[in-house]
């Protein structure tokens, strides 16, 4: 998959998103299914394998002027990302979406028993919107064990467990509603759909069926409104189960590369090719040099079997030539002038860069937060005229920030210009120097974070705050 998607418009509808492994599941797991446990028994077995996500991004809002030449600034706001996770190896490997952590900072993971861990981005591939993010637990957690999402059948009993609108782990019920669901996001689109209410904040969750193996992944809902209409889709369990193995192995994720572009054979097109039925991808173009001419491949040929496999359309061919190996030769059936020949093509890494699709993918850093000094503060002391430009009462004593630079991580925790610094740690402030030296103690203690007591702007809050800002990157 080439992108993430958070949102993308769709028919009028909104698709939002948002190994090593789980070992097989025991035989309990599969005799579950038969001895139909009470429900609450069966979901306790489950919940201590789901993780919510919270981490901090900043959102670009361009200016509201609808002069195309308006020359007014975008401004920026924090916005706290909520997501959900599920752990497929005990030592702290946890399975989610790559949009879930593509842009925030200062990761916190919150287990089921209400542990907050801090977490990084341990390896992605945002292609197909999986990454995985490691966190160092005090004791070998519980692991999701896989299921195989070819079984899957149209009414299938499922559930969903997720951090649903941040508001903290939440389970839904329903059935398998589609299989192989294309709904435009990606070339790549093979999505398990469900009726199982899903909402923000459950991208990365697992969806589970009734014997409580994971069977899915989920990813993305289609809906006319902000909320679950009963259209919700997840990355099917198999998918998943190899990429996170391969990320799990070497690191990263390298994506074959055959250098060709095939397009769906549509019922005009067999017509018009002679064909008694639409079958295979045609190929489109066959980039020089690429691997594909190597091997012979032609515009205008139609690929019928890759790898000794049928793929039903271009995108189950796409997802085929994604799950090759590099540098191991793969046979590829076409049909060329209503003949059918093999020829063998070699996958290699991605050229860099494609003229022809842009940059191949690569292993993608994860977003950088600033940590300066100053923390990115610009401070001064609380005079009297400041006291009367903010409207401040005379007894509150601290230091008044002046401004707060973009993307440090006292910009994402909110701070702006107005808002008071009363207290750093536990010790009141006067003047900017006074915050920079208890920032600096802290720092010569190796904290990562100093408790900062803040006297907000914002009409909302009555009184002062306790906030704890970054002063230090995190490891």
């Amino acid at each position: 998959m080439r992108q993430s998607f958070h949102a993308v418009t769709l028919l009028g509808f909104i698709v939002v998103s948002g190994c090593l492994l789980g070992a097989d599941p025991p035989a309990a797991a599969q005799e579950r299914s038969a001895t139909a446990p009470g429900q609450a028994d069966f979901i306790s077995q489950l919940l201590p394998t789901v993780v919510s996500i919270h981490s901090f991004a900043v959102k670009t809002v361009p200016p509201a002027a609808a002069d195309a030449d308006s020359t007014d600034a975008p401004t920026y706001r924090p916005r706290s990302i909520q997501g959900s996770g599920v752990i497929i190896d005990a030592a702290g490997v946890i399975l989610t979406n790559y949009h879930v952590v593509a842009t925030g900072t200062d990761m916190y993971v919150l287990l089921a028993d209400g542990t907050s861990l801090p977490g990084r981005m341990l390896a992605a591939a945002p292609r197909i919107d999986l990454a995985l993010v490691k966190i160092e637990p005090p004791h070998p957690l519980t692991v999701a064990h896989w299921g195989d999402s070819d079984t899957l059948r149209i009414g299938d009993p499922v559930v969903a467990i997720g951090n649903s609108l941040g508001a903290g782990i939440s389970i839904t019920a329903g059935v398998v509603s589609a299989l192989n669901r294309n709904i435009k996001a990606t070339p790549y689109d093979d999505f398990i759909q469900t009726d199982a209410a899903i909402h923000h904040g459950d991208s990365g969750g697992p969806l589970f069926n009734r014997a409580g193996e994971m069977i899915g992944i989920a990813t993305a809902i289609l809906s006319p409104g902000a909320g679950s209409a009963g259209l919700g889709f997840a990355i099917p369990a198999n998918d998943a189960k190899f990429f996170a193995t391969r990320l799990m192995h070497d690191g990263q994720y390298r994506a074959p590369y055959l250098g060709l572009r095939v397009e769906r054979v549509t019922q005009n097109m067999a017509v018009a090719l002679g064909m008694p039925q639409p079958i295979g991808s045609i190929v489109s173009v066959v980039r020089l040099g690429g691997p594909a001419e190597a091997a012979g491949l032609q515009v205008g040929d139609v690929i019928v079997r890759y790898d000794n496999k049928t793929p039903s359309d271009e995108r189950a061919l796409l997802r085929s030539i994604d799950m090759s190996t590099i540098g191991q030769a793969v046979p590829i059936t076409v049909l060329r002038d209503g003949r059918e020949q093999t020829l063998h093509a070699t996958p290699t890494d991605w050229p860099e860069p494609d003229s022809i699709g842009g940059a191949g993918p690569a292993q993608p850093a994860g977003p950088v937060m600033l940590v300066p000094p100053d923390l990115g503060l610009s401070l001064s002391a609380l005079t009297a005229d400041a006291r009367m430009r903010h409207g401040l009462a005379g007894q509150h004593a601290g230091v008044l920030i002046d401004a707060v630079a973009v993307g440090t991580d006292a910009f994402n925790r909110g701070l702006q210009a107005g808002d008071i610094i009363l207290r750093v740690q536990t010790a009141d402030v006067a003047t900017p120097r006074d915050v920079q030296t208890v920032i600096d103690a802290a720092r010569a203690a190796h904290k990562a974070f100093v408790m900062v007591l803040l006297l907000t702007q914002k009409e909302q809050l009555a009184g002062p705050q306790w906030i704890a800002l970054r002063i230090a990157t995190a490891p």
